[in-house]
């Protein structure tokens, strides 16, 4: 079964099938659309999820052994298989093909691919899948269409803006639906749900605050420690929302980590970098920053980030930029006294 991506929802609504397939140029759609779906499995009694990377010299019989290992509670799982490549190769194409034969109410297959071109949509490995299960193609709209997908973005916050505040953010993300999504979420953050003015949207965009937010991107990047620290205090002293800075810091340490784990499978970083929607002036001091630091310091970081997150929403004791320090020295190479707890 092939679905557009506006579809998943209502199926998730109606029904679970035990193999899906997700893939696309958009990464945040893919991301969102496999959230949905992990989220109803484990509503739906998959309690248990196992996470197969597909790197180079990978074994396929972890995957039939996943679908075969039987949990000793007899609980149902998720194997959430990624394929960063796009290309399982001959093995792969057996082993996926014979899964599709035997399909079981117990496991539920959820695989995440890149964008595919014509050929590999032709694949026999691809159509077994897409007659087997559920196939969805996740590409970002045209950018005619860009002020509508905003719309409809700022619907889910409750809030509204006339068409010149969409094609406003529309211009200023030029395509890129992960800016614009963090656009959006900086004016749930700014500001209550309802009605939205130009002024307000351009004042949230614009905010001369940003350059500050900016400045902590780069610091983090250049590993500056010094331009860090300074960069913090002078947010926190100007009252800037915690939200907003851990957004700004979560997103980077995001992209590195991709990058990283890209790198660490063999794929070539300009390759990565494009996937990550990292170019221009940018492209250089995050090829920096993630040769700088490992897999194993970023995933942490990522963890920090869990953290401070529960900080910010009250669910987690602490000072909440004694966190940010903290994380931002990690991400410097700077030993802190104690790792963020869990």
């Amino acid at each position: 079964m092939l679905l557009k991506g506006e579809q998943l929802s209502a199926h998730l609504e109606r029904e679970l099938r035990p193999l899906y397939v997700l893939y696309g140029d958009d990464p945040l759609l893919v991301l969102e659309a496999a959230d949905a779906i992990r989220a109803k499995a484990r509503t739906s009694g998959y309690t248990e999820r196992e996470v197969l990377t597909v790197l180079p010299q990978f074994d396929w019989g972890q995957l039939l052994a996943a679908g075969g290992n039987m949990s000793l509670f007899g609980d149902r799982k998720l194997i959430d298989l990624r394929i960063p490549t796009g290309k399982p190769g001959k093995e792969g194409s057996t082993a996926l093909q014979q899964w599709c034969g035997k399909l079981s109410p117990d496991n539920l297959l959820l695989i995440t691919l890149p964008e595919l071109d014509w050929r590999e949509e032709k694949a026999a490995w691809f159509t077994s899948l897409a007659n087997a299960g559920v196939a969805i193609k996740l590409n970002a709209p045209p950018l005619l269409e860009l002020p509508s997908w905003i719309s409809g973005r700022l619907r889910r916050q409750q809030q509204t803006v006339d068409m010149e505040g969409l094609k406003f953010i529309a211009e200023r993300v030029e395509g890129n639906l992960l800016a614009a999504h963090q656009e959006i979420q900086k004016l749930a953050l700014l500001y209550p749900a309802g009605k939205l003015s130009l002024q307000q949207v351009r004042d949230a965009v614009l905010n001369v605050a940003r350059y500050d937010l900016d400045g902590l991107r780069e610091a983090l990047l250049a590993g500056d420690v010094g331009r860090l620290t300074r960069t913090l205090d002078g947010l926190m002293q100007e009252g800037e929302a915690p939200p907003l800075v851990l957004w700004a810091m979560s997103e980077e340490i995001r992209a590195l980590a991709g990058i990283r784990a890209g790198l660490d499978a063999g794929r070539p970083i300009d390759l990565l970098l494009k996937d990550a929607k990292v170019w221009g002036p940018r492209a250089v001091p995050v090829k920096k920053a993630v040769q700088r630091l490992n897999s194993t310091t970023l995933e942490a970081a990522l963890r920090d980030t869990g953290h401070i997150d529960r900080m910010a929403k009250g669910a987690a004791q602490g000072n909440i930029w004694e966190a940010f320090l903290r994380l931002g020295l990690r991400l410097c190479g700077q030993k802190t006294a104690s790792p963020l707890s869990v």
